[in-house]
């Protein structure tokens, strides 16, 4: 069976940012408008599909990491359509939580991305959690455009957000679209590279827009930050430069090869406006995640080394191509009711098939796949194949946890693993009856087997269950589910301090 879509049209990305800055708002419209929902879920009505479990529909916030995967045909006419197959982009997204405490879920997200949409508040700009997965997105060399949310909130300032982001994280960034009004004003998008608005037609959830002239009071601003977006793209290309310097422009496909190689080389970060909850400027977004973020192609060679190697040297590289020997690496332990633990994977390169024998190269123990299922939410769907560049979950692994590689077991290779953060927060818990002794036993491992900031211990000294964790909400979300998913009531507290004597 061959793959439905070649890798140069997959784009596997995430979003991510501060709390509140919209991000599970903005992937249930790219869920509308690329046809994988009929209607919009909003995270105020405890409705949003990403956001599936039950504390998340209660408090309005992500806590885990959700992926699923979509379609999109690059659209600049509302009329268009979708689009037929076999010019369709193939997008694989992770929503993440924007907490401090589920912070981890940005890092083992980021691990397997080759790219990132960060969104910001358009009154509040960067925040102090934006920083943090910035910089957790520097750290794996992830590409990213920023789109800047929420601009019909009062007070919402795009150009503040633009020059925060660059005081705040020191990165080069570049106005690719422009808003046209803020606040209850906001009425759509100035393209800086067709220089052309997209201004959103009556209360259709944004499904219709007309592209029109910019309008004579916005010209000059216009033309000020299209100047500085060339001047910046034309740096990526010697030709592009020497011909802007003879007085000629580059085209808007030119144009947008040039942005595209900026941002992949992380030399400058392009910037989109638009408000995700008023339905306007996502199609622009989506277009942008085409034009701009990598495919598996795009992105350098995955480095690993051999198992038992004890100096990790990495010297052994896998590519992006189905051909090679089959590499992945779990990310993401999750218990479903239904069907067991399932271990969410990238693939790096070859291919796998349902019933395939393959080996945890992390723990040297050999694994087989029982299920292959591609996820949106909490839904799936049972797939015989996949192949480089998909995400997937895969049912009936025994031995494997988040960090692990698999891999070919003619080929073993050990694939670079995530950090993990180190817990912050410490509570004692115990069962309230004899009954709850061994169910919370099984369900504190399966937890701390999904979570790797989550750790449980035994006190030596007291005989104490100490839960370990992020922060208060962190934990206090373990407690609920201990008590909701696995039927176990608990009692918590402060851990108790051994005191000693000594002689003075």
């Amino acid at each position: 069976m061959a793959r439905d879509y070649p890798l140069e049209r997959y784009r596997n990305f995430g979003i991510i940012a501060h709390i509140d800055a919209g991000k599970t708002t903005t992937s249930e419209r790219i869920l509308y408008y690329t046809g994988k929902s009929h209607k919009i879920g909003e995270v105020h009505d405890g409705a949003a599909t990403m956001d599936w479990m039950e504390q998340e529909q209660e408090r309005g916030i992500t806590i885990t990491s959700a992926a699923t995967t979509t379609f999109w045909n690059r659209q600049v006419d509302s009329d268009a359509g979708l689009g037929d197959k076999a010019t369709k982009y193939r997008f694989n997204i992770i929503d993440t939580p924007g907490h401090v405490d589920f912070t981890i879920e940005v890092e083992r997200s980021l691990a397997v991305l080759d790219g990132a949409v960060v969104l910001l508040d358009g009154n509040a700009g960067v925040e102090p959690q934006t920083e943090t997965v910035w910089r957790q997105a520097d750290r794996y060399k992830v590409p990213r455009i920023v789109f800047v949310n929420k601009m019909d909130k009062t007070g919402a300032d795009f150009f503040n957000c633009v020059k925060m982001i660059k005081d705040r994280t020191g990165a080069n960034a570049v106005p690719v679209a422009l808003p046209i009004g803020a606040e209850d004003k906001l009425e759509g998008i100035i393209d800086l590279v067709t220089m052309e608005e997209w201004v959103y037609q009556g209360e259709d959830l944004g499904a219709s827009w007309v592209r029109q002239p910019i309008r004579d009071d916005l010209k000059d601003s216009a033309d000020e930050w299209r100047m500085n977006l060339i001047e910046t793209a034309v740096g990526q290309d010697d030709a592009a430069m020497e011909a802007y310097l003879e007085g000629n422009e580059p085209d808007a496909e030119t144009l947008r090869a040039l942005i595209r190689k900026g941002t992949l080389a992380i030399d400058f970060i392009p910037v989109f406006a638009g408000s995700a909850f008023k339905n306007k400027g996502v199609q622009p977004l989506l277009n942008a995640v085409i034009d701009y973020l990598p495919s598996p192609l795009d992105v350098p060679p995955y480095m690993g080394f051999a198992p038992g190697d004890e100096t990790e040297t990495r010297n052994i590289a896998r590519s992006a191509e189905d051909e090679q020997p089959f590499s992945a690496l779990a990310f993401k332990i999750m218990n479903d009711p239904f069907v067991g633990s399932l271990t969410f994977t990238r693939i790096y390169s070859g291919k796998l098939g349902k019933g395939d024998a393959m080996m945890n190269a992390t723990k040297q123990r050999k694994e087989r796949v029982g299920r292959m299922m591609m996820m949106h939410a909490i839904e799936r769907e049972e797939i015989s194949e996949a192949f480089a560049g998909d995400i997937i979950a895969l049912g009936g692994l025994k031995e494997t946890t988040t960090g692990d590689t698999l891999c070919d077991p003619a080929n073993p290779v050990v694939l670079e693993t995530m950090t993990f953060p180190v817990p912050v927060i410490e509570i004692a818990v115990e069962p309230k009856t004899k009954a709850d002794q061994e169910k919370m036993g099984i369900a504190l491992a399966r937890l701390a087997a999904e979570d790797p900031s989550f750790r449980v211990e035994t006190d030596l000294e007291s005989g104490q269950t100490i839960m370990k964790g992020m922060g208060e909400l962190h934990l206090d979300i373990l407690v609920d589910r201990m008590r909701r998913e696995f039927k176990v009531e608990a009692n918590i507290g402060a851990p108790q301090v051994a005191y000693r004597e000594t002689i003075s």
